[in-house]
């Protein structure tokens, strides 16, 4: 399960109502939720924040917060 897919099931958010308002597909959805390969858009991510009611900076810092900047080497 994707990050995404662990914030809708926390927060019991229903997939075929963010469909419905959004336009994304319930597919999609799934895939954005469940595929750790599938790649979320910013377009994406942003109408899931607006139909979830949440602030969309928020919703990104959730579903990217195991990505971290590579360490530099030292030379």
């Amino acid at each position: 399960m994707t990050q995404l897919g662990l914030y809708f099931a926390k927060k019991s958010i229903n997939r075929s109502d963010v469909s419905r308002k959004t336009g994304i597909s319930k597919t999609r959805l799934s895939e954005l939720a469940n595929n750790l390969n599938t790649q979320l858009k910013v377009k994406e991510l942003y109408l899931i924040s607006l139909a979830v009611d949440e602030d969309p900076g928020e919703l990104l810092k959730e579903v990217c917060k195991d990505l971290k900047l590579p360490i530099e080497k030292a030379y």
